[in-house]
């Protein structure tokens, strides 16, 4: 969001989310996700993929240990009575190439992308034949989740990394390409467990949208065309700068301290929904 001279902020074109005409559903994760109990949260993940009848793909692009980390989520998929479960594991850039990979996503109903280091699924994912096919498919009805590393490469510019617990400053966040499944937002993670705030106040000021959405752990948003569902143990909290009537970030040095006048903040427990298209709060 830029100021002009005067540090007023001009609203005129505010920039909408852009979803493809048709699309899948999305459920993005704040992390730590119930894995041993209820699994509310990936419980909503295999239903949405059809149940007892999905053919679920987990993505382990992200972590250094998808050995691990892939057996852990075949384990809890087949314990909520999946029978069709693929590990695809892209530990090298050419490996987004490989066709059985291809063909997993192809027989897909749900797509799963697990934690770890978001800037690995960009660096190994983005711009290849894998990468055409997941948004082929997201284009044809597929849902697709993302935990933590995973929620946060959601949108087409991501937070890479940055500082927690802190006042926003241009600094104090990285951002990078993401993979552009929700554009036109900012998403953060493990967000009140680690104090995120400034952080994602920060990437929202200096990216061209006007919401941001920090996700706490064990919680999640299930983006469903314009319209946005919370689930899970905690809650979303939905930063709105499309209003703001005055900001400094024209006239700032990386590591001074950023002004915004008139942010909007909702914060939203399990239940509620929030219109992308209004900017608004639906009640639970």
């Amino acid at each position: 969001m830029v100021a002009n001279q005067e540090g007023v902020v001009e609203t005129d074109a505010v920039p909408s989310v852009a979803l493809p005409e048709t699309h899948g559903k999305l459920i993005i994760i704040g992390g730590a996700e119930d894995k041993e109990g209820d699994c509310r949260i990936l419980r909503e993940f295999v239903r949405q993929a059809g149940g007892l009848q999905a053919r679920i793909a987990v993505m382990t692009v992200a972590t250094g240990l998808p050995g691990e980390v892939g057996a852990q989520y075949m384990g809890v998929f087949e314990r909520l009575g999946v029978e069709s479960v693929r590990v695809v594991d892209t530990d090298r850039r050419e490996d987004a190439s490989d066709p059985k990979a291809l063909e997993t996503i192809a027989q897909a109903t749900g797509i799963f992308f697990t934690g770890g280091n978001q800037a690995r699924i960009t660096e190994l994912l983005k711009d290849t034949e894998l990468d055409t096919a997941l948004h082929q498919r997201f284009a044809e009805g597929v849902v697709i989740a993302g935990t933590s590393a995973g929620a946060a490469m959601m949108p087409d510019m991501m937070i890479v990394e940055g500082e927690s617990e802190t006042n926003p400053r241009p600094e104090t966040v990285k951002m990078d390409q993401g993979m552009g499944f929700l554009p036109g937002v900012v998403i953060d993670q493990h967000f009140a467990q680690r104090g995120r705030l400034g952080r994602l106040l920060s990437a929202v000021a200096q990216q061209p949208v006007v919401l941001g959405f920090g996700i706490d752990e064990n919680t999640a948003i299930v983006v469903d065309g314009s319209e946005v569902e919370i689930i899970g143990e905690s809650s979303v909290t939905i930063v709105d700068v499309s209003n703001l009537t005055h900001n400094n970030v024209e006239e700032l040095l990386k590591d001074e301290p950023l002004a915004l006048c008139g942010v909007k903040l909702h914060i939203l427990p399990h239940g509620y929904r929030f219109d992308l298209d209004t900017r608004s709060c639906i009640s639970g």
